[in-house]
């Protein structure tokens, strides 16, 4: 014998099959948010390393090594060209910071004991091309530094050259180096983590928000369509229904973050940090897209109000909160505005959570200025709709 089920959860199971069932509603919240995460994440990777173009004629083991060096050196981003006259291009063309031309005779005039110079083009007006000499520099002096000890030994002992080099690249190998450690004065990282760590949670961000507001269009459309009124002629009751409505839609906004979760996790790698307090910024910003949600389907008089609208300012929410670009690169004021609006304190969340392996009591803050635009909008909602329901 089976248990009726109360009439909130009813209707909340009615709303739930309808929209898995529409295949449109499940493109946009799963393989729309996976195809940009991709997008961004395979964009923004490379952004803290300097793209260096390598022109390496045929030559010895000498200016192979070198190059190999350079293609290691975690701060650059090799790319091997044929001549000169494609590095000039590709600088002009904006797709390189500099090129690094490795003379022919470099092995020669290394082996004869002369001085030699390695040319590094840039493009002027480039201001990132400056900074990437500097550290391709370090790479060059740390291979002539290898190259002066194989010389020294070579002259001391009267050894052969190559193998001098080979028991001073061994004994630069075992030698402890000195490092350099980097670390950001005034406190922790206040920038998500490059690549699939910065696309994934704040597309989270934006698409469960977006998604929530395009239910703002079905509500539209049941309240003209009549499927509310047929409801209320039932036993369910005003409050039952916008209950029921309201669980629905939360589920799909969780299901939807759980989705995109998973992308990042299982098939990006990407850390979601504890996971109990990424549990309640989930659930907390499934929260405030509902609300949104909701109250855009008691506002808008039509569905294409709320199609046309809508978007557009989830969109723009979500620029001025930093779902596009961190907030720590724009002006003050602009980031003032930012965090007037959900979004901000949403990817401000995750950023303590990736960025700064912060817990729950790191988030509370956050949490709670998000509670207050959950309360505020689902409240909003609730009393728009129970009256337009009851007119």
């Amino acid at each position: 014998m089976s248990i009726p089920l109360p009439p909130a959860f009813a209707v909340t199971r009615a709303t739930l099959t309808r929209m898995l069932r529409d295949r449109t509603a499940l493109f946009f919240m799963v393989m729309l948010p996976a195809a940009i995460i991709i997008v961004i994440g395979a964009t923004v990777t490379d952004f803290d390393r300097f793209r260096v173009g390598v022109v390496a004629p045929p030559s010895g083991p000498i200016a192979t090594q070198l190059t190999d060096q350079l293609s290691h050196d975690p701060g650059l981003k090799i790319r091997r060209l044929d001549g000169e006259s494609a590095a000039r291009t590709a600088l002009r063309r904006g797709e390189l910071d500099a090129v690094v031309v490795i003379p022919a005779g470099l092995d020669s005039e290394i082996r004869a004991g002369h001085d030699i110079t390695v040319p590094v083009l840039v493009e002027p007006r480039g201001g990132s091309g400056f900074a990437a000499v500097s550290s391709v520099a370090a790479v060059v002096a740390d291979h002539a530094g290898r190259l002066q000890a194989a010389h020294f030994a070579a002259v001391e002992t009267g050894g052969p050259f190559d193998t001098m080099l080979d028991q001073a690249a061994t004994q630069e190998a075992r030698a402890a180096p000195i490092t350099v450690a980097t670390d950001a004065a005034g406190g922790d990282s206040r920038v998500l983590p490059l690549g699939f760590n910065y696309s994934t949670p704040t597309m989270l961000v934006l698409f469960v928000f977006l998604n929530s507001l395009a239910v703002g269009s079905v509500i539209v459309q049941n309240r003209r369509l009549g499927v509310y009124s047929r409801a209320l002629a039932s036993p369910i009751g005003t409050r039952d229904l916008i209950f029921g409505e309201t669980l629905a839609y939360t589920a799909l906004a969780v299901f939807q973050s759980l989705v995109i979760v998973g992308i990042g996790g299982l098939l990006f790698g990407v850390s979601w940090g504890d996971p109990v307090a990424a549990a309640a910024l989930v659930a907390m910003w499934a929260l405030v897209g509902t609300g949104a949600g909701m109250l855009s389907g008691a506002l808008f008089r039509t569905p294409e109000q709320a199609s046309a609208i809508g978007p557009a300012l989830g969109i723009g929410l979500g620029m001025l909160g930093g779902c596009m670009w961190p907030l720590t690169i724009v002006p003050t004021w602009l980031r003032t505005v930012g965090h007037a609006v959900p979004h901000g304190w949403a990817v401000d969340g995750w950023t303590v959570l990736l960025s700064q392996h912060g817990g729950l009591a790191d988030i509370s803050r956050h949490l709670a200025v998000l509670a207050t635009f959950a309360a505020g909008l689902l409240t909003l909602a609730v009393a728009l709709l129970h009256r337009r329901l009851t007119r």
